[in-house]
């Protein structure tokens, strides 16, 4: 039997995120409209959560491999994602 270590990986990095908890909400939109100002504080907490987080590498790293289009991953947007992306690629 074969195990697919790329979920194990996966499982294990996101188990010790800092994101995990009460705060989760932080890290996406809310469904509804979001005011710029809110939305700056709320990205704002969450990237200051992921600053701290041991993890914090091997989320952006499968945020960017998995190109999520929507939250705060390893301590970016969904912008500055695309940038980061975009400048490896130009």
């Amino acid at each position: 039997m074969t195990v697919n270590t790329t979920v194990n990986t996966l499982e294990q990095w996101r188990t010790r995120a800092a994101c995990r908890g009460p705060e989760t909400s932080l890290f996406f939109p809310p469904s509804n409209t979001e005011r710029r100002e809110d939305r700056e504080l709320r990205e704002a907490r969450a990237k200051a959560i992921c600053w701290q987080c041991p993890v914090r590498i091997e989320c952006l790293e499968h945020a960017l491999h998995v190109g999520e289009a929507h939250g705060i991953w390893g301590g970016l947007n969904e912008h500055e994602r695309r940038g980061l992306a975009d400048a490896s690629y130009g």
